[in-house]
């Protein structure tokens, strides 16, 4: 699938996509087809979850630009062993490869992911335009409350865990309400991984595969920051602090967070979505109710909650 012309494109490709990952997302769509009873081999299943995977990555070269991150996967980010123009271009490609994999697809599966690739797009520009740093942008700042937050994680990174879910209820011929179910329990799981991967952010450094504060640095106010400052007030030390993110400054906001009750209200949203996904997989039809598929979704919930334990 990364297979270019050009040979320095096919190893730019290959740079991120062969340096390890979860391959959640993918996951997400076979078990999701194994609900309806297909075989996990099915080529339709296992080509959809190349596309989810090659859109995923595609965000991850994207994602380091704008982030200025220096490591991905443990790996040098591409914009760090290359240059910014290969890393763009790198996630573009990914993200034209998954543009044909997904026509051969059906019509129906090319409109869920230019559809999700918008809401990433969308999310990410939104994300900007409620961060400190806005203006740098020459884009027009918004208010960065909860609302703003949650409209933000649902498309930058619960769109993408939800299209997985319906795409594998889709290629595996399941009723349209179930393809409907599944699809919601995937944007309430994927709201449950971005909270606790926000929660992480504040308190540790190894899981969510970047330094505690890289939001905080980049202006970027999540919930655990939200919450606290609602309850600190605007004229609070903590509001300073976050006005002036210098290195010196988000230690000593995450040294704040770290002991504020907004830590603990931001894990039980976490728990709650996650809670909140496997309760509707009980809305499955009588068949899906008995596959055994159900139990891995069920792990994938769980899981996303115990991260925030």
């Amino acid at each position: 699938v990364v297979v270019a012309e050009l040979p320095f494109v096919e190893e730019a490709s290959r740079h991120l996509v062969e340096a390890g990952g979860k391959r959640f997302r993918p996951m997400l769509v076979l078990l999701s087809g194994m609900v309806g009873g297909a075989d996990p081999t099915d080529r339709s299943l296992v080509d959809a979850g190349v596309v989810v995977e090659l859109v995923q990555a595609s965000t991850l070269y994207h994602d380091d630009v704008i982030d200025a991150a220096d490591l991905r996967r443990g790996a040098p980010a591409a914009h760090v062993k290359w240059s910014n123009t290969v890393a763009i271009l790198t996630g573009d490609f990914l993200l034209a490869r998954a543009s044909e994999l997904s026509a051969a697809l059906g019509v129906e599966v090319t409109q869920i992911m230019a559809r999700t690739i918008a809401d990433l797009c969308q999310g990410q520009i939104r994300e900007v335009q409620g961060s400190a740093t806005a203006a740098l942008h020459h884009v027009a700042p918004v208010v960065a409350d909860r609302d703003h937050y949650l409209r933000v994680i649902r498309e930058k990174t619960a769109s993408l865990i939800a299209s997985s879910c319906r795409l594998g209820a889709l290629l595996s011929g399941q009723s349209r309400d179930d393809i409907e179910v599944l699809t919601e329990f995937g944007w309430h799981l994927g709201m449950s991984f971005q909270l606790a991967d926000d929660v992480l952010d504040v308190v540790s450094e190894g899981e969510s595969g970047k330094p505690a504060g890289t939001d905080l640095r980049e202006g970027v106010r999540t919930l655990p920051v939200l919450v606290a400052l609602e309850q600190e007030g605007p004229d609070s030390k903590l509001a300073a602090l976050l006005d002036d993110p210098t290195d010196e400054h988000v230690t000593v906001v995450l040294e704040l967070l770290r002991s504020h009750p907004a830590l603990d209200l931001a894990r039980d949203a976490a728990r709650l979505e996650a809670a909140q996904a496997k309760q509707v997989l009980e809305r499955l039809s009588r068949d899906a109710a008995e596959a055994p598929a159900l139990t891995g979704l069920g792990f994938l919930a769980d899981h996303a909650a115990s991260r925030v334990a």
